[in-house]
């Protein structure tokens, strides 16, 4: 009777995640396809030959591939060095912790703003090139492009790297020593031969990342046209084109089926230890001298680019009047309009972290803590692999073609789903590492002491997967504040979030504004992670 009971609950939740999927996946996948191959109201590949016969369609792939490709590589080299210093050298662990928290600091701010960043950075007038006296480099178009992406991938690619090196076994080196290795070649075998799976995942994810964003391109990409610009143009431009961006779409998602078939055939280059013991690495001053110079460089150079979005917002008129002053600030906070957005931008991205990690969670629950079909769990890690390559352009275009004229239009809701169907992977395969990792006998004992499975998860299982469920919490509401290429095409006047109110302004070259509202955006996020780090000591403080 217990069993049964158990199992009709989970069948419910399992049904309703499929149902969820079901409306907001498969849908509007169905309705993209629709539109880039129907014409009128039959089948046809007129679209396509239409699209690739204007040429530049081909032209911005390759244009994308080309700058996405230099990117990611430029972008693993220094997310190595990061990752290196973190893990291989004995400098100090206050050294440590602000390397790893200005690595990520990127990730705090959205990628459009990059693009006004480095404007204002390296133009004729600005920041650092007032301070360095001469303009270093033309940033609009290919250089622009690749200084942008390589910030956008940077705290990415360290995190990934970071994390494998971290769980490396450093006794090799011990050994590789003792059978007379030189350095070099202690290097090559310990340390950057079992990470060649991470390094090529960082390299595969980078490229996805760089080919698919909006953000950087759509300020400061110039005359070089990259798919991403090609795509909204097409969708928002003078004369809007549904089929032609729906092919576009569907051009897009090829690199989402190359990463997802060669992620898989990665995962078999991973190297487990199966035993991880805690050594002092040999003492080597000219190597933590070394790895400590470049790694302050690279990080200069990441964050004297976010200098501007601090200093500029409090000149008068930059570079010409450069007195202090609080009007620019005082202006946004009068403008009930940008108030409204930010407040909006609060909502849903408080709503998307609520409920994406509900739906994180109840996935998670199904495929790790109960004994369902294995097609049922095969079909849950699809979907996560699903949307975790699905451009975020690919997904809000889907959005808006299937909902177009439905009660979800112009509502904040629409924006929530699409959030939390684009940042559904990672929460996913977080709480289910937490998850699997727990005593697999707490429901067996719960059900014997008369417990039914949902009590057994709020009671035992939830109170310990608390600190991860924060964790996901967390990661939604940043992502929801800085997300711009999936909302884009479905945000409307009244329900316009910070980033695409960022996207208008530029028309306006109201950069103060645009800087105010991505400071905003900043402390709204230190102020969630702060939250969390301290909820996180008094837990560890009370165990």
């Amino acid at each position: 009777m217990i069993s049964r009971v158990r199992n009709k609950q989970i069948n419910t939740i399992f049904l309703g995640i499929l149902v969820f999927f079901a409306l907001f996946i498969i849908f509007p996948g169905i309705l993209l396809f629709k539109n880039a191959f129907s014409a009128g109201n039959s089948f046809s590949f007129a679209n396509f030959s239409s699209v690739f016969g204007q040429g530049q369609l081909a032209k911005a792939f390759l244009n994308s591939a080309h700058v996405s490709l230099i990117s990611a590589v430029i972008t693993t080299i220094l997310a190595f060095i990061l990752a290196y210093t973190e893990n291989f050298t004995n400098l100090p662990e206050v050294v440590k912790k602000v390397l790893r928290t200005l690595a990520v600091f990127p990730m705090l701010l959205p990628t459009i703003t990059y693009g006004f960043a480095i404007i204002y950075s390296f133009g004729r007038n600005g920041l650092l090139t007032n301070l360095l006296g001469h303009q270093i480099f033309d940033f609009y178009g290919f250089r622009g492009l690749i200084f942008g992406y390589v910030i956008y991938t940077l705290p990415i690619s360290f995190t990934l790297i970071n994390n494998t090196m971290h769980y490396m076994d450093k006794r090799f080196l011990v050994v590789s020593r003792l059978m007379g290795d030189n350095c070099f070649k202690s290097f090559w075998t310990v340390i950057l031969q079992p990470l060649w799976g991470t390094i090529a995942v960082s390299l595969v994810q980078s490229f996805f990342l760089s080919f698919t964003d909006f953000g950087i391109p759509s300020s400061i990409g110039g005359r070089y046209l990259v798919v991403a610009e090609l795509l909204y143009n097409t969708m928002l431009g003078s004369i809007p084109d549904f089929h032609q961006g729906a092919v576009i779409a569907l051009i897009m998602l090829l690199p989402s089926i190359i990463s997802i078939l060669l992620l898989n055939y990665l995962q078999r280059f991973n190297v487990r230890y199966n035993k991880i013991t805690k050594i002092e690495l040999k003492k080597d001053p000219v190597r933590d001298t070394v790895f400590l110079v470049l790694s302050s460089l690279i990080l200069i150079c990441v964050i004297s680019i976010f200098l501007v979005v601090l200093v500029a917002p409090f000149i008068a008129e930059w570079p010409y009047e450069k007195s202090f002053t609080l009007k620019h600030f005082a202006s946004v906070f009068a403008d009930k309009a940008l108030v409204r957005v930010f407040i909006n931008s609060l909502w849903i991205s408080l709503l998307t972290a609520l409920f994406g990690t509900g739906l994180a969670y109840a996935s998670a629950l199904v495929t790790a803590r109960s004994k369902i079909h294995p097609h049922g769990n095969m079909v849950i890690e699809s979907i996560a692999q699903v949307t975790n390559t699905i451009p975020g352009m690919v997904l809000g275009i889907a959005f808006l073609l299937a909902f177009k004229g439905t009660s979800l239009q112009n509502t904040i809701w629409i924006i929530i789903f699409c959030n939390m169907i684009h940042f559904f992977a990672t929460p996913y395969l977080m709480l289910k590492g937490t998850l699997d990792k727990m005593n697999s006998g707490w429901e067996t004992t719960a059900a014997i002491l008369g417990d039914n499975w949902i009590k057994t998860v709020v009671r035992i299982i939830t109170p310990n997967a608390l600190p991860t469920l924060l964790e996901v919490f967390c990661y939604l509401f940043i992502n929801g504040m800085v997300t711009v290429s999936a909302v884009v095409f479905i945000a409307a006047a009244k329900t316009m979030v910070i980033t695409t109110k960022i996207q208008e302004l530029q028309h306006f070259a109201k950069f103060n504004e645009i800087f105010i509202l991505s400071i905003l955006i900043m402390i709204t996020n230190l102020l969630i992670k702060t939250l969390k780090g301290i909820y996180n000591k008094h837990k560890v403080a009370d165990l």
